[in-house]
């Protein structure tokens, strides 16, 4: 299949890049290279730099490599900057995807698979989540995502032909296990990767937000998706597109591991001591999420292979110690057209 993945430069687009080629298809990769990084970009990508708001050259670009289908990733993702910022994420992850569906329109493209996120059910009643409980956005960042959902949703409705899968996913970790790819945010507010750069000497230290909450050791207990698996699961969720079908999943292991857990694994994993400061509770940090993907496990018949946070540790740690700077920021690749 000839697939656009929009956002493709970027910590999770670069995988599903990487493994949409392996799996035999052909690939473009559409980025501005805001956050993303063109060292990334996998080798056999086609990569086309533009804007999510250039309905034109969007629909150009469509249209000339005969695209199938399009995998979109490209979106802002930081909570805190959303509050700080909320115009920017309403205009590129709600604004900039409307932009991305008028071109697939106007090129002929009616399959979609839609990086989605936990935080559309904000500060959720019960753990684990599944997909009926209900969508309460507490951020601009997940009201970004959840708006989307429902554009989707819409044009389902609207066009029997138009089909696509939201994938709501919690904590993506790790980086590919050959070390090809990796994750370079900048600034970056993961904790595995703020703990492997304490390990690095890269930070001089971890802080812990808040050590008071009701789990077992007083801090926050998240679900770790390694990223392979995630972007395993959007090859499955493009494979099961319908026409007239808007559907969605989460993508999680279905357990939660506490902050001080990730940090007693990278200990193990890195045999470093990794210093750490307690800091106060961030607003608006639940407790406890981790997902119900059973249903995902079974309409898509998918399950992760990494379930425990050590091993998706290690191949994070693989990919810093061999990157520590991150894509290298003077190298470049030329467009291939």
């Amino acid at each position: 299949m000839r697939v656009l993945v929009a956002g493709g430069a970027g910590y999770i687009g670069s995988h599903a890049a990487k493994q949409l080629l392996e799996a035999g298809h052909e690939v473009v990769v559409v980025d501005n290279l805001f956050r993303g990084h063109e060292q990334a970009v996998p080798d056999g990508a086609v990569f086309r730099r533009a804007e999510l708001a250039d309905t034109s050259a969007l629909t150009g670009i469509l249209g000339e490599h005969r695209i199938e289908c399009v995998m979109h990733f490209a979106a802002l993702t930081s909570v805190a900057e959303s509050v700080a910022q909320p115009l920017d994420y309403w205009a590129n992850n709600t604004a900039g995807t409307i932009s991305l569906l008028r071109a697939m329109l106007a090129a002929g493209v009616k399959r979609i698979v839609f990086s989605s996120t936990a935080a559309v059910y904000g500060e959720p009643e019960q753990t684990p989540i599944t997909e009926d409980c209900p969508r309460r956005p507490i951020n601009p960042y997940g009201w970004s995502k959840a708006c989307v959902e429902q554009i989707l949703q819409d044009l389902s409705a609207a066009d029997g032909e138009f089909a696509s899968v939201a994938l709501r996913y919690f904590n993506v970790a790790g980086c590919a296990a050959d070390g090809s790819l990796g994750e370079d945010h900048r600034p970056e507010t993961h904790l595995i990767p703020l703990v492997l750069l304490a390990a690095l000497g890269r930070r001089d230290k971890l802080t812990v937000f808040g050590t008071d909450y009701p789990t077992p050791d007083g801090t926050c207990i998240r679900d770790y998706i390694h990223v392979e698996d995630l972007c395993a699961a959007h090859i499955r969720a493009m494979e099961s597109l319908r026409p007239g079908r808007a559907a969605r999943y989460n993508l999680g292991i279905g357990r939660g591991y506490s902050v001080r857990q990730v940090l007693d694994a990278a200990r193990a994993v890195t045999g470093e001591a990794i210093p750490v400061a307690i800091g106060p509770r961030r607003q608006g940090d639940p407790a406890v999420l981790f997902a119900d993907s059973r249903r995902a496990q079974a309409e898509l018949g998918w399950s992760p292979r990494y379930t425990d946070v050590e091993p998706i540790i290690a191949t994070a740690w693989n990919w810093f110690q061999k990157h520590p700077d991150g894509h290298a920021p003077n190298a470049t690749k030329t467009p291939a057209r």
